[in-house]
């Protein structure tokens, strides 16, 4: 079956920066396996597959190893294709997904989209996670999926090396490292999943779900300018919205063809 195949920088302004994703539109969900396979063979950190139902798509997303049940720049590719490929004429569009309907509008030269809160709860950090870091964080907070490690600048986060086959022996899938932004930035991240196949994020729109709401109580904004400090680096904007997060940012297209799986 021969199928279209886009791939973003996402989170970006420009190309070869940011967090690459492919967006592969289908007609139908092939097996769990198929998408496991194609996911695995685009080797990025996340494929976006979308099927149309009615006005709206349903969309899911596989790491080189896993299906996620949430992703920040996979939707906002996916978002990029549909509002600037297929449906040029349109200003919204609706996924739907393991996490809920989420919502990506236009925004001058991006999109925002509209996602659901992470609350996260301080927690004891493990000796484990600690070990796995290398560094003693100053926080250390925890959601189902992660670990939030709050070191006290950013220099630290920019210039920690983790044990990563550590931190895929931890009992959360990932672990979000952060600190108060210098500059234009309120705050800078990193993010380590190694269980997921994904050593390090290049730039994760679901992490910023749980750093948001940290940031915001603690600084009282709640408009919050964000830099993820990977190697490829990526920004974006936070808005919160009660339980909702609004996550800004923009795409830029790499390749547009065709695949056959």
């Amino acid at each position: 079956m021969r199928v279209p195949l886009f791939q973003l920088d996402a989170f970006t302004s420009r190309r070869f920066s940011g967090n690459p994703a492919a967006v592969m539109p289908l007609e139908a969900f092939p097996p769990e396996e198929v998408m496991q396979a194609v996911a695995a063979e685009n080797n990025l950190s996340e494929t976006a597959f979308l099927v149309r139902e009615g006005d709206d798509y349903r969309l899911r997303w596989f790491t080189p190893a896993v299906e996620v049940p949430l992703c920040g720049h996979g939707t906002l590719a996916s978002a990029a294709v549909v509002l600037e490929r297929l449906e040029p004429a349109r200003a919204v569009v609706t996924f739907h997904t393991a996490s809920g309907p989420l919502a990506v509008r236009r925004a001058g030269a991006g999109y925002v989209m509209d996602f659901p809160v992470r609350r996260t709860a301080a927690v004891t950090a493990p000796s484990a996670l600690i070990q796995a870091l290398g560094v003693a964080p100053e926080e250390v907070r925890a959601d189902a999926s992660s670990y939030l490690a709050v070191f006290q600048g950013e220099t630290v986060v920019r210039n920690l090396v983790p044990d990563l086959a550590a931190i895929a022996r931890l009992d959360r899938s990932g672990v979000i490292v952060t600190a108060p932004g210098e500059g234009e930035y309120d705050m800078v991240s990193r993010y380590f999943t190694p269980a997921r196949g994904i050593p390090e994020d290049p730039v994760t729109g679901s992490a910023h779900c749980a750093l948001a709401p940290y940031w915001s109580q603690r600084s009282g904004k709640s408009v919050l300018r964000a830099h993820q400090a990977s190697r490829r680096g990526g920004e974006l904007t936070c808005r919160m919205r009660g339980e909702r997060v609004e996550l800004q940012g923009t795409c830029v297209f790499y390749l547009e063809g065709h695949a056959d799986i």
